[in-house]
C-alpha cells in the first residue's frame, strides 16, 4: 500500500497552483475542447490563482490573472477578460519591482487582446503598440522570441 507524503498547507497550496496551471495549459492546447473542457479551464485558471494568491509572490497573482483573462479571451467571453487583463496590468504597476520584462509585455498583450475582443479598437492598437514595444525591451532572446511568437498567434478580432 502506497502511503500518500505529508505536505505543510503551503506546500500542497503551491502544488494545487501548478497543478491547476498545468491542467489549463492542457485543456488550451487540446484539440476539439468541449464546452465541459471550457468550463474546467476556466475554473482550472481561477484555482490556479486563487492558491497563487496564499503561497506566491505578486508576480504570481499577476501571471495568474494574465491567464484567466487569456482563457476568457480564447472563450471570447469579453467582459472578464476585460476585468483580469485590467486586474494583471494593475498588479503589474503595483509591483514593477517584482516584475521580469516579459510579465510587463504579456501585461500589454492580455490588455490589446481583451479590449480587441471587446471590440474597443483603439484602446486595443494602443496596448498592442505598448505590448510591443515592450516586447523589444525583453532581455532574455528565448523569452523574447516566445514572447514574439504568442503574440502573432490566436485570435486579434479585427486588431493587428
Amino acid at each position: 500500500m502506497e502511503t500518500a507524503a505529508k505536505m505543510t498547507l503551503d506546500e500542497a497550496h503551491l502544488e494545487f497552483a501548478k497543478q491547476a496551471n498545468g491542467e489549463v495549459w492542457r485543456l488550451l492546447e487540446k484539440d476539439g475542447r468541449s464546452p465541459d473542457d471550457d468550463r474546467a479551464m476556466v475554473i482550472a485558471a481561477f484555482a490556479s490563482l486563487y492558491h497563487w494568491s496564499i503561497v506566491g509572490k505578486p508576480v504570481h497573482r499577476q501571471r495568474g490573472e494574465w491567464l484567466i483573462a487569456h482563457v476568457f479571451t480564447v472563450l471570447g467571453d469579453g467582459q472578464p477578460a476585460l476585468t483580469y487583463a485590467e486586474h494583471c496590468m494593475a498588479t503589474t504597476e503595483a509591483h514593477k519591482d517584482q516584475m521580469s520584462d516579459f510579465d510587463l509585455a504579456y501585461a500589454y498583450e492580455g490588455l490589446a487582446r481583451a479590449h480587441a475582443l471587446a471590440g474597443h479598437l483603439e484602446e486595443a492598437r494602443r496596448h498592442l503598440a505598448h505590448a510591443r514595444r515592450a516586447g523589444d525591451e525583453i532581455l532574455d532572446p528565448d523569452s523574447r522570441i516566445i514572447f514574439e511568437n504568442d503574440l502573432q498567434a490566436g485570435d486579434w478580432y479585427g486588431v493587428q
